[in-house]
């Protein structure tokens, strides 16, 4: 016997989860179905920076508690090259805002506890999507495969597909008429985690000797750090004393030390550039992943998808309660101004910071002199803060 709700969501992913808590808020019934386990979805380490703006989303939808006992605020990051470290302040340089790191699957399970403490049965996991129907008529549906393995579907008023990159609802909007724009880097990023005190009190961007590193942070005695390497790298061929010899290598400036200490996770992650236009087809809606994917040199992965649902939400409200059709009809325009800003912004990152495999030395410098505009320009140095805290979520109607 079908299911009936409001909102249909597929995927219990960032963009999933907060369009579920800001549909609650404005008094509309929603349903996540999620292919993964509860365990998978909240297990999966994501390191996360979130932006101004979503933090503060957080302790307005009073979802931080968490977040403001473990997270830490930087009001800043580093930038390196050629054995000098800048700081850049991004409270000065923007008007006292500043970003949150806090992982996201540590976001992940705040979400998906707080939202089945208010409703307990409003997030199935173990249950995959295998279509969505109607959607282009006014009664959607989402065809959906329950744990035990029978075949079920869910009616609904809206569908939105916020199942990543890999998900079904993407390929839901029709060929036709869906235009998907994308690049694939030919580089990767090792991702380390150490059970080290931190080396730093803030992130450090480096582009030096062999290329990229990133020296990132979990908690007091655990840091995330990233190497720039060969997508097709497997992990075995990154030893630890290959792994301390390259971070050495990338990160050391006089008269500081990399603390060291158990390597005990590694994988490799590949780097690609995405969008799907538009994000919207009849009744059904993308958002996240499912709508664009991000280098995560510029730390927006996470963001977008927020940013994503605050305007599909507000849409969804206005739709439901006053029948203005209006923002849902806007809502592929106003979310894409902003992913493309953040492509922008994360491709630039990406390109300044990253040794290119063709790279010349003409080149070498050229990226160099970005860093060094930055350095003493206060209008470049505020353009990048601007965009690491986060652009201004599009206003409300």
């Amino acid at each position: 016997m079908a299911r009936r709700t409001q909102v249909g969501i597929i995927g219990c992913g960032p963009a999933g989860l907060f369009l579920a808590h800001l549909l609650a808020r404005a008094g509309i019934d929603s349903l996540i179905l999620e292919a993964r386990s509860r365990d998978a979805v909240e297990g999966t380490i994501r390191a996360g920076v979130l932006e101004h703006g979503v933090a503060a989303l957080m302790q307005e939808l009073g979802l931080a508690a968490r977040m403001l006992r473990q997270a830490s605020r930087h009001a800043g990051i580093t930038l390196q090259w050629r054995g000098q470290r800048l700081h850049l302040d991004l409270a000065a340089l923007t008007g006292g805002k500043a970003v949150t790191v806090y992982a996201q699957h540590e976001v992940l399970k705040d979400l998906v506890a707080a939202r089945l403490a208010a409703a307990p049965g409003s997030i199935l996991f173990d249950t995959p999507a295998r279509a969505v129907e109607g959607i282009e008529g006014a009664q959607p549906s989402i065809v959906f495969e329950t744990p035990g393995g029978s075949v079920d579907r869910l009616d609904c008023d809206y569908v939105v597909a916020a199942d990543g990159f890999h998900g079904i609802g993407r390929g839901a909007i029709p060929a036709s008429i869906r235009q998907e724009y994308g690049k694939k880097y030919p580089f990767g990023w090792l991702g380390v985690l150490v059970e080290a005190p931190r080396s730093w009190p803030e992130l450090i961007y480096a582009s030096q000797g062999e290329g990229f590193s990133l020296l990132s942070t979990r908690s007091a005695t655990v840091q995330r750090m990233y190497l720039q390497c060969d997508p097709a790298d497997p992990v075995e061929a990154w030893d630890d004393a290959r792994i301390w010899r390259e971070l050495d290598s990338r990160l050391g400036v006089d008269n500081w030390e990399l603390a060291r200490g158990k390597i005990f996770q590694k994988s490799v992650i590949p780097l690609r550039s995405f969008v799907c236009a538009p994000l919207r087809h009849g009744r059904l809606f993308l958002a996240g992943d499912a709508a664009h994917i991000v280098p995560p040199t510029g730390a927006k992965g996470l963001n977008l998808a927020v940013a994503d649902v605050l305007v599909l939400s507000r849409a969804l409200a206005r739709a439901v309660h006053r029948g203005e059709a209006q923002g849902l009809e806007a809502y592929s325009d106003t979310a894409l101004a902003r992913v493309w800003q953040a492509q922008r912004f994360s491709a630039f990152m990406t390109r300044m910071l990253h040794r290119d495999p063709g790279e010349t030395p003409f080149d070498t410098r050229l990226r160099e002199a970005q860093l060094e505009q930055i350095a003493t320009s206060r209008a470049a140095a505020t353009a990048l803060a601007e965009n690491y805290v986060g652009l201004p979520f599009p206003d409300e109607e």
